[in-house]
């Protein structure tokens, strides 16, 4: 199989597009960063700090769909740039003195910026890469998540720590701005913009209706599955590093750096992922088998990792397990934005994997708020966080199951799409 060779310039939209997530998660985590300080200085409860976890998603999906409904009209590279802009305003009403309300109502916004970010970035990614190449970039691109929190938080915790927590709002819109002239002067659309994608065998996706996009049995798995590792990624983001505080007993210093843990691990799950998904596509194995099971499995043995962590008493095993459990959910978020942009026509791709992307984070609305009030409802704080990962690890688990009976691409794309031959017009 011989793989059709990427634009020229294409790494290097790539890499710009890596820094841009790497923002876009460092402005994501923190909150869960200076959780402790954020709750002592407004005198929140633990059921309180949930709701602000929460807020970040409540116009995330909404704004995510309505976005990548514009991303398919206009050019990718103006949506990014207006979205980076917004996220570095919207930090810097936080360098003041504020209230809970301020704080909801900033993280509100920030999540309506963010919500379409991931989505539009892999649609203006796959403008640069064929098919059969594109599991690799994902994983990059992935990887500014990643590394959003692995070089970030101890940089922004060293600014909480020796200044204030708002301080570090401030950093982060200045990042931001920064990026903006980068991306203003670099960015450009890629040149694979057709109107009708093509697929083996020698034919092409036309334009289909959205119903039956939607209700694909691979696009539903996608959704799923996704759902179940957002799940861990937003307590992750939200409360981890109060976790490792209050209830391990470690510093606020320290806490920067044992909160990239997970991310390390991470990081060497979705490039490992993107990586051996591309080799193996590449080399003729099935999309089933090289993105659908490659990405499913994973979400299963995290979940599994994650349970027994609430039965071993050892802070540095619970540490140990919730790393390795919760690094593996990173999986799934490589293979599914090119399982959709396999039985997606071009020109409904933004807005596809933009709802994907809207369904899967409404776990980001469920999870910071369900584990805070886990947590302020058990006897103890210990007891609390136990049930609130145990409830992570079976969403987690029933995610990863739902993919492996569900993300079949190549028959998604014969029984969904019409195949029409190659040298008929789109």
């Amino acid at each position: 199989m011989t793989a059709e060779p990427s634009p020229k310039g294409a790494w290097t939209i790539t890499t710009l597009l890596f820094c841009y997530m790497l923002i876009n998660f460092a402005d994501k985590a923190v909150v869960g960063l200076a959780g402790v300080p954020i709750m002592q200085e407004l005198d929140l409860t633990p059921r309180q700090f949930g709701l602000v976890g929460s807020s970040f998603f409540f116009l995330f999906s909404l704004s995510a769909i309505l976005v990548g409904f514009v991303a398919n009209r206009v050019a990718a590279r103006f949506v990014i740039l207006a979205l980076a802009l917004s996220w570095a305003v919207v930090q810097f009403p936080m360098v003041g003195a504020i209230g809970l309300s301020t704080l909801l109502a900033c993280r509100i916004m920030l999540g309506a910026g963010e919500g379409p970010a991931f989505s539009v970035a892999v649609h203006a990614l796959y403008k640069w890469f064929p098919d059969e190449k594109r599991t690799l970039p994902t994983a990059v691109l992935a990887q500014g998540a990643t590394f959003g929190v692995i070089l970030a938080l101890p940089a922004l915790n060293w600014i909480i720590v020796n200044y204030s927590w708002h301080w570090a709002f401030f950093a982060l819109g200045i990042v931001g701005l920064l990026w903006v002239l980068f991306w203003l002067f670099l960015g450009r659309e890629g040149p694979l913009t057709g109107s009708a994608q093509p697929v083996e065998g020698g034919g092409i996706l036309e334009r289909v209706p959205y119903r039956r996009l939607l209700l694909a049995p691979t696009f539903i798995g996608c959704c799923i599955a996704a759902f179940g590792a957002n799940w861990g990624l937003s307590l992750g983001l939200t409360w981890f590093t109060p976790f490792i505080v209050k209830v391990l007993g470690f510093s606020q210093a320290s806490a920067g750096l044992i909160a990239t843990l997970p991310w390390v691990m991470g990081a060497t799950v979705v490039l490992a992922t993107g990586w051996l998904s591309q080799f193996l596509m590449v080399r003729g194995t099935s999309s089933r088998l090289a993105r659908g099971v490659l990405g499913s499995a994973p979400l299963i043995v995290g979940g599994l990792i994650v349970l027994m962590m609430s039965y071993v008493d050892s802070p540095i095993a619970k540490i140990a397990l919730l790393v390795i459990g919760g690094g593996l959910i990173g999986s799934i978020f490589v293979v599914c934005p090119a399982i959709i942009g396999e039985f997606t026509p071009v020109t409904q791709r933004a807005s596809i994997i933009a709802i994907y992307g809207a369904i899967q984070s409404l776990a980001g609305i469920l999870a910071p708020a369900v584990n805070g009030s886990v947590i302020e409802s058990a006897a103890t704080l210990v007891q609390g966080y136990n049930a609130g990962y145990r409830i992570t690890a079976v969403v987690q688990m029933f995610g990863g199951l739902a993919g492996l009976l569900l993300l079949r691409p190549a028959a998604e794309t014969a029984r969904q799409i019409r195949l029409v031959p190659a040298t008929t017009p789109a």
